[in-house]
């Protein structure tokens, strides 16, 4: 197992940091990051980063926003929260599992004395209250699973910046997202920083065998610097254009949240934007199927047949998809 620290903390260094090294390891070997950003949000590949964020708050406290090559859903970053990324083979096509790596971690916090778990599709827990989202990337037979630890974060902060659905937390019994989310540092004993943290987490997690720590070189340096700027610090990967609409639907299914943006003209759909904090790929290819296409049951469902949707939006099925665009 190859070890790195982050050595920055500029979101977008550290989401072209990730995404470097997860070309650059060469299949057959593992390699897990801890990394922290300063303020900043991190939307998911696939959501409206316009409609995720309070704008203004973002603006007045000089918060980053900053979009990563996964799915799932708008997560903030502080210093008090750390990040870790795992990089391995993945033996399961493209089909998202989290359980493998989120698993390991809540084992190590246990032995730690934590009492998390995993819960829902990709959560974190501590006593029913979320501590770390999980999200996941996968390409030619590798898979990059990266989540948060909220150890001592900002959590009146999260609230503030985020313009969380209401559906999300309240289908879990809480009345805001503050009181939704909690800082592990809360059930350590004694006084205990985040660097100790760290180490102790380390050794939970690799026991006595350990790992290899690799040092970024200036040729790994300069090739980090320029996928930043060419890609996680521009306004076209962050925001992109907000596409124009005049028909939206949304539905809430085990996949995740679904947005639907249509300009539908003289009942024929021109253009349409799938959005949410589902996780998938190809979303562009799904998208074009029903460009062109009356929006009546029985012509969307013949675009649909041969398609499985699921491949597109993990966990989504062809009749919730039919559902979310006609109901």
């Amino acid at each position: 197992m190859l070890y790195l620290h982050g050595i920055s903390t500029d979101a977008t260094f550290n989401l072209a940091f990730e995404e470097y090294m997860f070309t650059k390891i060469p299949r057959g070997q593992e390699c897990f990051l801890l990394w922290q950003n300063k303020s900043a949000v991190i939307v998911g590949k696939h959501q409206n980063t316009m409609e995720e964020i309070n704008h203004e708050f973002v603006r007045e406290h000089g918060i980053q926003v900053v979009r990563r090559m996964s799915g799932g859903g708008a997560v903030y970053h502080d210093l008090g929260n750390l990040n870790f990324t795992f990089i391995a083979d993945h033996e399961f096509g493209g089909q998202f599992d989290l359980s493998k790596f989120a698993d390991r971690v809540v084992s190590a916090l246990n032995e730690l004395g934590i009492p998390a778990e995993r819960t829902g599709r990709n959560d974190m827990t501590i006593e029913g209250r979320k501590f770390s989202g999980n999200a996941q990337y996968i390409r030619s037979g590798r898979i990059l699973h990266h989540g948060t630890l909220l150890f001592n974060s900002d959590l009146d902060v999260i609230q503030q910046v985020l313009t969380v659905n209401k559906d999300k937390y309240e289908s879990k019994g809480f009345k805001s997202v503050r009181s939704r989310v909690v800082n592990i540092a809360d059930y350590l004993k004694g006084t205990v920083s985040l660097r100790e943290f760290e180490g102790l987490l380390l050794r939970s997690l690799f026991g006595p065998e350990g790992y290899e720590e690799y040092q970024l070189t200036a040729e790994d340096m300069a090739a980090i610097n320029q996928l930043r700027d060419q890609k996680y610090a521009t306004w076209e990967w962050n925001f992109g254009q907000s596409p124009q609409y005049n028909v939206r639907k949304e539905r809430r299914f085990g996949a995740g949240q679904i947005s639907l943006l249509l300009q539908v003209e003289r009942g024929i759909i021109q253009d349409i934007h799938i959005y949410g904090d589902f996780f998938g790929d190809g979303i562009p290819e799904l998208e074009n199927m029903f460009k062109g296409a009356r929006l009546k049951e029985d012509v969307i469902a013949e675009r649909l047949r041969g398609c499985d949707v699921s491949q597109y939006v993990s966990g989504l099925t062809n009749e919730e998809f039919l559902e979310a665009l006609l109901y």
